[in-house]
């Protein structure tokens, strides 16, 4: 596969997922943060590759990855093509990035407008294979709970805490399960652990995401429909039986790809440093 048919094919995929969503499809929401509860360190555009060529996939790495961990790619497996981003140096070395993130940080910006690294930012197709297409030592088993967040109710409070922001409880949230204000999340007396944990997450995500200014064009809703995503994602990520996401999402972009795109982006990193944040 060529680069520019790896971006066209995520241009495509964006574009099914707006469609299913504007057409009243919220199990495809479900099946996409789902997706994206697997696979949060990489990129929105390469969960949406791996998604649309290997739905069922679960674990991916490339072929020196698995090597270095004790498996190896059977003969005859096809690999799953995403966009690794390589750092064009003033010489004309390529330097590869992290292709999880597909990402450039701490660039100095130009007169453009744009940074040096992203005026010298090419992305090349590489290969990566699932854990099915592997064969040798099993991997370490990762949070097989149902229904009890185990270890992680504790991160995520540590976490809270690594934050500076407080974490309080109160008997009567006026109705709500839990709330945040800007450094205070209040969370109700008495839910069990599931509960608890995935409505934490959930005033977490608004801490990361809607805390000091909101995004152009976000409502009330919005914001309670990306925080409510970000922690289905993270719930499903450590083992939990996180429900369905909200059917409501569906009714918020009107066909608008780029917002879809930049929220669901935006979900993407949330969920991510949360889950980065926890893990063991």
């Amino acid at each position: 596969m060529k680069t520019e048919d790896a971006k066209t094919l995520i241009d495509e995929q964006l574009e099914c997922l707006s469609n299913a969503l504007e057409s009243g499809k919220s199990e495809t929401l479900s099946t996409f943060l789902s997706a994206m509860a697997r696979f949060h360190r990489y990129s929105l555009g390469n969960v949406l590759l791996i998604m649309c060529q290997a739905p069922e996939a679960t674990h991916v790495a490339g072929f020196h990855t698995w090597k270095s961990l004790g498996r190896f790619v059977k003969s005859g497996e096809k690999g799953i093509a995403i966009l690794a981003p390589m750092l064009l140096k003033n010489r004309g070395d390529a330097q590869e990035l992290d292709l999880q993130s597909a990402s450039v940080t701490d660039s100095q910006s130009t007169t453009d407008g744009r940074s040096e690294d992203d005026r010298n930012l090419r992305f090349r197709v590489v290969y990566v294979f699932d854990v099915t297409q592997t064969d040798g030592e099993p991997l370490p088993e990762f949070a097989k709970v149902t229904g009890d967040p185990g270890d992680y109710a504790e991160r995520l409070k540590e976490l809270v805490k690594q934050l500076s922001i407080e974490l309080q409880y109160q008997e009567d949230l006026n109705g709500a399960m839990g709330c945040s204000s800007g450094g205070v999340i209040k969370l109700q007396s008495g839910l069990d652990p599931a509960q608890e944990f995935q409505v934490l997450a959930h005033e977490l995500a608004h801490e990361i995401l809607h805390q000091g200014g909101s995004r152009a064009g976000s409502t009330k809703t919005s914001r309670e429909l990306e925080a409510e995503a970000v922690a289905f994602v993270v719930s499903q990520a450590v083992g939990l039986d996180a429900g369905t996401a909200s059917a409501d999402y569906i009714q918020l972009y009107n066909g608008d790809k780029d917002r879809l795109a930049q929220s669901l982006d935006s979900i993407r990193k949330a969920a991510g440093a949360i889950l980065e944040g926890i893990a063991s």
